[in-house]
């Protein structure tokens, strides 16, 4: 390891941020949630006792088959299957996977975009600024379901129809949701950048030629970085509900590529006739999902307050 990079590893575990996290069990113990949730989705394909997207190993024998701990289950299919013979708990790893992809991918688009309008709107000012914040004023007045909702039917209808496919379908997914959340991003980098570009340091930068373009990277960008990370870390939770909403409609994810979204809504089909894991087990995920990466963000906020130090 290079001293430059051992240094740097000594000062994190010598701050603040470090000892606020040691002292804090909800933060470790959503962390240990959200670090075994992210190893079972990503390594799906490894961890999964079934794949479950093979025609070749389904068979509709044992379709609707309940958990191994109820009456009729079986040891190889511990959660059960749906409806085709899929082991519930092989689905739930790869769905989940999807679900935390179009998660963090909508939140780093959101974040790049609201970020870069923020940062030029605080700095120049004039009538990009408010241009920038009379969109942003008139996005907000609509729920972000509606708007992702609205940008997802478009953009299906605007695309030919041969470009249809699973990737594409998620890729739409993750622009509707990134659209329908770059304001935050843009409002609070804004409102750090009025106050940075007064300061000394920028009006020293300005009267020794560094480039507007410069100083809004090197300078007032680093010094808007927290609550940046702080909303990206609850958008999160957020962007998976959002997709998790829209495959439930039906809008989302392809059944061919199922997200926990798209699970619920084919398990709510067979609610009512007993097979209540095909609800439950999807649902459970989901909410534990989203619940430890909130609580993660709500920590990462308190310990980034220095009003709270």
């Amino acid at each position: 390891m290079k001293p430059s990079e051992r240094s740097l590893l000594a000062r994190f575990f010598d701050s603040d941020l470090w000892w606020s996290y040691r002292h804090t069990p909800v933060a470790i113990a959503a962390s240990v949630v959200t670090f075994v949730l992210f190893i079972g989705a990503f390594g799906a394909p490894v961890l999964a006792p079934h794949q479950p997207f093979d025609l070749a190993t389904l068979s509709l024998n044992d379709a609707l088959m309940p958990p191994v701990w109820v009456e009729g289950g079986q040891l190889t299919y511990p959660l059960g299957t749906d409806d085709q013979g899929r082991d519930v708990l092989s689905t739930l790893l790869y769905g989940s996977r999807i679900s935390l992809l179009v998660g963090l991918a909508s939140v780093l688009v959101a974040m790049v975009l609201g970020v870069t309008l923020g940062l030029l709107s605080g700095y120049l000012g004039g009538r990009l600024d408010a241009f920038i914040m009379r969109v942003a004023d008139v996005q907000l007045s609509f729920p972000a379901i509606l708007i992702a909702l609205l940008i997802d039917g478009v953009a299906r209808t605007l695309l030919p129809q041969g470009s249809h496919n699973d990737w594409m379908a998620v890729g739409v997914l993750v622009g509707s949701i990134a659209l329908a959340n770059w304001v935050q991003y843009a409002r609070t980098v804004r409102g750090s950048t009025l106050i940075e570009r007064n300061k000394e340091y920028v009006q020293a930068a300005r009267v020794i030629g560094v480039r507007p373009i410069a100083i809004m990277l090197r300078h007032v960008l680093p010094n808007s970085l927290g609550p940046v990370l702080v909303i990206a870390t609850i958008n999160i939770a957020q962007a998976i509900l959002t997709e998790a909403t829209l495959s439930f409609l039906g809008v989302g994810v392809p059944p061919t590529s199922p997200s926990l979204g798209t699970m619920i809504n084919s398990g709510n089909n067979f609610l009512y006739s007993g097979e209540w894991w095909l609800v439950i087990f999807p649902g459970a995920a989901l909410v534990l999902l989203c619940m430890s990466v909130n609580l993660l963000g709500d920590w990462l906020r308190d310990a980034l307050n220095p009003r709270l130090q």
